[in-house]
């Protein structure tokens, strides 16, 4: 099956509640978007699974939600403020602006015009904190969350007693003033990341690292990314990041047909940061983040392994693997093929007569018995054929009817999307079912 193309995915989201633009009614704000019911409950499962491959199923791993603020000195010995830049070209006809290393032309794409030499512009939001906005109060959005697991490690060895290797993970919001966000929620100013910093005495860092590419990669294609779709790309030495002394990215093939961006975009990037940032917050803030081995008495500075993702990239990711359209007897039938761990409803429960008391009681009856372990929708706001329609949409795994032969038999009929096979089964063996087919899978 042809994949889909952003537009297709931005309007099924749009229209069935996934992902809407933020602030819409005013016209948008560029690269800033909220997360409606459905996409909340799709972005939250992702997260869900990270945490718990990341922190829950290991011994190796805390985590950590430090603050979005930060020291200003947070940022100068990171090397962001000198060194997280785009190259900036304008036009000077029409004035729109553009990230100089994606253009194909020395031309404007918007109209033809000329464009200024490139300037390198700094990515990082500013504010001010208290009653003077002055160079005294500035203070920058966090643009990763990493810095606030560096500047924690020696608090963490401290009140965790862990040894060496271990790791830091957190989930939280980071901030960009991107030159020319787009592609829907590809590339945004303010988003998600979920990143791990893993320290590792040096001399171990390679293997680390090949560790936690392999990891990362078979935890996407097990929450069911296709084989054809992800791949792994080693970066070249001037591609690398000042910290960086090997990074890989897995890439997901989100452009199949979109003209003007490469077939490949980065889905994550696992980075082996050396000794850089320790080295660096050790220096400048004049705190001794030396390491010493309890065992061994050893002293060093770790090394650190960094895997990191956005869940809103990992999110469109998962919505373009899991967009199908299939041929059915009287018309297409489009349908979301997510994992069912990442489902926003894993069931539906539809009555059948929505007329008639007693079969609209033991629907709702059932959906509340399910909801005390699942999250599950109640629909009865059209014909059976359309509810289907409505479910598959949205990634639904299982449909749970309830019908005039339920009063009687106290059984209900439960279709899967993916096959569309049903099979009647009694109502209290739902949630079992359920379990069986979402919790193991």
């Amino acid at each position: 099956m042809a994949a889909p193309d952003i537009e297709t995915v931005a309007a099924l989201c749009k229209r069935r509640g996934f992902i809407f633009q933020s602030s819409e009614i005013y016209g948008g704000l560029r690269g800033c978007w909220d997360y409606g019911p459905l996409g909340i409950e799709l972005k939250r499962n992702i997260t869900n699974e990270w945490w718990d491959a990341m922190v829950h199923r290991r011994d190796d791993v805390v985590g950590l939600e430090s603050s979005i603020l930060m020291n200003p000195k947070v940022w100068e010995a990171s090397g962001h403020v000198e060194t997280f830049t785009d190259p900036l070209v304008e036009c000077k006809n029409c004035h729109h602006r553009f990230r100089a290393d994606k253009l194909k032309s020395d031309t404007c794409p918007d109209c033809g015009g000329i464009l200024t030499e490139a300037r390198q512009f700094n990515l990082m939001l500013k504010t001010f904190l208290g009653p003077v906005e002055d160079a005294a109060a500035e203070v920058r959005l966090r643009p990763e969350t990493a810095q606030g697991m560096f500047v924690n490690f020696d608090n963490i060895v401290t009140s965790t007693r862990k040894k060496i290797p271990f790791g830091i993970a957190q989930i939280g919001k980071s901030f960009r003033n991107e030159i020319t966000p787009g592609n829907f929620i590809f590339r945004t100013r303010e988003f998600e990341q979920m990143e791990m910093e893993f320290f590792c005495k040096p001399g171990t860092d390679t293997e680390w690292y090949e560790h936690w590419v392999s990891t990362r990669h078979r935890w996407h294609l097990d929450l069911g990314l296709s084989c054809e779709n992800v791949r792994l790309r080693v970066h070249e030495k001037a591609e690398l990041s000042h910290y960086s002394i090997g990074t890989t990215d897995i890439e997901y093939r989100f452009f199949p047909s979109y003209e003007g961006e490469d077939q490949w975009g980065e889905l994550e990037g696992i980075a082996n940061r050396t000794d850089y940032d320790l080295t660096q917050h050790q220096a400048f803030s004049g705190k001794s983040l030396t390491y010493t081995d309890p065992y061994t008495n050893e002293k060093y500075l770790p090394y650190v392994i960094e895997p990191a993702i956005g869940s809103g990239r990992s999110m469109l990711a998962f919505l373009f693997d899991a967009y199908h359209v299939e041929p059915t007897a009287k018309a297409e039938r489009v349908v979301l093929k997510l994992h069912p761990r990442l489902a926003p409803n894993k069931a539906a429960i539809l009555p059948l007569a929505r007329n008639k008391p007693e079969i609209v009681q033991m629907a709702r009856q059932l959906t509340s018995d399910l909801r005390k372990r699942f999250v599950v929708a109640y629909d009865d706001t059209g014909a059976i054929g359309k509810l289907y329609a409505r479910q598959d949409e949205i990634g639904t795994p299982y449909c749970v009817t309830v019908d005039h032969q339920s009063l009687e038999d106290n059984q209900v009929t439960v279709r899967d999307r993916d096959t569309t096979e049903q099979i009647r089964i009694s109502a209290s063996s739902v949630e079992q079912l359920l379990a069986d087919r979402i919790i193991d899978s």
